[in-house]
């Protein structure tokens, strides 16, 4: 079972207001909201272990370990009581029941993506990543592709330090998709149109280019820490 609690009571629109003075809850994102949950739902973790249930919970953000569905619907009513005496809300869209070992019934949990026995990398947390590289390798950018690779390498170890657990096809692909950004740049340099998708691309700036200018590979990195095992 996954759910989440609502902190914070917002207006429907905010629109034509000048100043707007909560009168409970922290704002969405405010470096208060990871405290005051640990603070506030430190009991209802005792109440799920005094009840036999375990638990993984970061803030407010937590998922209930089940061996039946009965038993994950008693621990879904126990929480629900739980936050309305405590004057909280679940999050519908985040709050369900599923089997996590079924294809089409996992869950997400801390930017991953949990189904059918694997790990996944939720679809937000790609499309964030993309997007920071795109800002990073636009083509209009007049740098060294030396430059822009080191400018890249910190994002792309970041990213994969956190998610290296996720299904290996995720970093081939993300690769792939790094090195077709950083052809299009060059491609631009050269003053020629295109994405860098074409075989000529490829012939003309290989992977092993790349490489030889210190570009950080999520398959390298992942294969190496397999093998350190």
């Amino acid at each position: 079972m996954h759910g989440t609690a609502f902190w914070e009571r917002l207006p429907h629109s905010l629109e034509g207001l000048k100043r707007w003075n909560p009168i409970n809850g922290t704002p969405q994102g405010a470096v208060l909201s990871p405290l005051l949950s640990n603070v506030y739902l430190h009991q209802l973790d005792l109440t799920l272990h005094q009840n036999g249930y375990k638990t993984i919970r970061y803030a407010d953000d937590w998922v209930v370990l089940c061996r039946s569905r009965e038993e994950a619907k008693a621990a879904l009513s126990l929480i629900q009581s739980w936050i309305d005496q405590n004057g909280l809300q679940l999050s519908p869209e985040k709050t369900h029941i599923g089997n996590n070992l079924e294809n089409d019934y996992g869950f997400e949990f801390l930017g991953y993506r949990f189904e059918g026995s694997r790990r996944y990398v939720r679809s937000k947390s790609l499309k964030k990543f993309k997007d920071k590289i795109r800002l990073k390798t636009r083509r209009t950018r007049g740098e060294s592709i030396e430059k822009i690779i080191s400018d890249l390498n910190p994002t792309i170890k970041g990213w994969f330090g956190y998610f290296k657990h996720a299904h290996h096809y995720t970093f081939s692909s993300l690769d792939g998709f790094v090195r077709r950004r950083l052809r299009a740049v060059l491609r631009k340099q050269k003053k020629r149109p295109g994405s860098g998708k074409t075989d000529r691309d490829h012939r003309q700036w290989p992977n092993a280019f790349f490489a030889e200018r210190g570009l950080f590979t999520m398959r390298n990195a992942y294969v190496t820490a397999r093998q350190s095992r």
